[in-house]
Formats: structure tokens, sequence, C-alpha cells
């Protein structure tokens, strides 16, 4: 069980174990443990950071990577993964878009 290259780079908070999208499905009577349904359960990504965003899209992937989740899942981290990857290109899109508006206002100057 590799925990991958980037264990050692994040918060226990972002670690596959004790993320909300674990695929434990044991009987702790929360429904934080598992993989949420697709209805609307991405709507928080919208206010994520960059770095936030980054961060649970790696644990997604290690997740994903480890091929230990039940298919039902692994569609809900899949689905988790796009939507922070769509964020993490917003933020950069945006962050290009403002440098280039600095660059035309110096060039100009």
């Amino acid at each position: 069980m590799n925990p991958g290259p980037y264990s050692d780079q994040y918060p226990d908070e972002y670690s596959p174990q004790n993320s909300p999208y674990s695929a434990s499905s044991g009987s702790s009577g929360s429904s934080a443990s598992s993989a949420p349904s697709a209805g609307g359960a991405n709507e928080d990504v919208a206010s994520l950071s960059y770095e936030r965003a980054r961060e649970e899209l790696v644990a997604v992937v290690q997740r994903l990577e480890a091929g230990s989740v039940p298919l039902e899942d692994s569609l809900a981290l899949w689905e988790r993964g796009e939507a922070l990857a769509q964020r993490c290109q917003t933020w950069l899109d945006e962050a290009r878009s403002r440098l280039a508006a600095v660059a035309q206002e110096d060039s100009a100057d």
C-alpha cells in the first residue's frame, strides 16, 4: 500500500483515509464517510481556493489510483475530480487574464 508521492506534502485531512470521499461504507451512522451522490455534491467546489482545490484533487486522484474503491464511489470521486480540475483551470485562466491585462497596461505606458 504505497501512499503515493504526495502523501507527505499535504495535511492529513486530505489523505485518503480522512477524505470525505473515502470508500468506507461502514455503519458509522454518518454519511460523511461515504461518497457523495452526483446531485449537487460538488457545489462547494466553486468556492474553493486554487490551493485547496488542487490539494483535494491530489487526494481524489490517489484514491482512484489505489483502485480499492467500489464502482459507485469511484464514479462519485471521478465527478468530484472533474469539478476540482475545472476549478483549478478556472483559477489559472483568470490569473493568466489578469497578468495579460497588467502586461498590456505596462506596454501602453
